[in-house]
């Protein structure tokens, strides 16, 4: 097994603010991967790529330089950690994730990502089923979705009905793809998120991967 813990979930279910605050506790690197696909999605938008031609947008996506670290995203030289989060990628981000040639070469590189640093708490909607389904411990996080669209509401603003529609939309996309669907591996821990701190999922995570590192 590697010393990777998975968390995969839908949007607004907590997997950053979790998977961030476990890695600080157990001095482990820390991956977004749903960030990877932001900057491809920014990367492609700026560079007037049709998000729509699958060959097209999946030979983009290999020549994109992606220089991701805990708290940043550089997009072939360029600053895109703020960018990523803009209303316009979130829009269509769940369209470039869908390409499989995009995934393909994103696979590649968040495995190397965490050879190279020998493991890591790594986020997104494919870790545990896909990327890494040897990983020490497998998480699935989820919430209610209107605790999801609030949460949401908290950080960027907006609609809270707009953004549950969003949000529903999202998830139609993402666990209806054929490519690495978003869908919970039999062997993750399922935690729901809906009413508890972040404290409590983070010390849930922490004391199942002690007992799986005992094993």
């Amino acid at each position: 097994m590697r010393n990777v813990i998975a968390i995969d979930g839908p949007a607004g279910a907590g997997k950053s603010t979790i998977a961030q605050a476990l890695a600080s506790r157990l001095s482990l690197p820390y991956l977004d991967t749903g960030a990877m696909y932001r900057g491809i999605t920014y990367a492609a938008m700026h560079a007037n790529v049709d998000i729509y031609d699958t060959n097209t947008l999946a030979k983009f996506a290999r020549r994109v330089e992606l220089d991701i670290t805990d708290q940043s995203l550089v997009v072939d030289g360029v600053d895109a950690t703020a960018i990523i989060r803009s209303p316009e990628v979130t829009t269509n981000v769940s369209i470039v994730a869908a390409n499989s040639g995009v995934r393909t070469e994103m696979r590649a590189q968040q495995r190397l990502w965490v050879e190279e640093r020998g493991g890591g708490v790594v986020e997104g909607r494919d870790i545990a089923t896909v990327v890494f389904p040897d990983a020490i411990l497998k998480v699935f996080l989820t919430a209610s979705p209107r605790v999801r669209a609030a949460r949401r509401v908290a950080q960027s603003g907006g609609d809270i009905d707009e953004i549950a529609e969003q949000i529903a939309k999202r998830d139609k996309i993402d666990s209806s793809r054929e490519d690495s669907p978003l869908r919970e591996h039999s062997d993750s821990l399922v935690v729901d998120t809906s009413e508890l701190t972040i404290e409590e999922v983070v010390d849930s995570i922490h004391v199942a991967y002690k007992a799986r590192l005992q094993q």
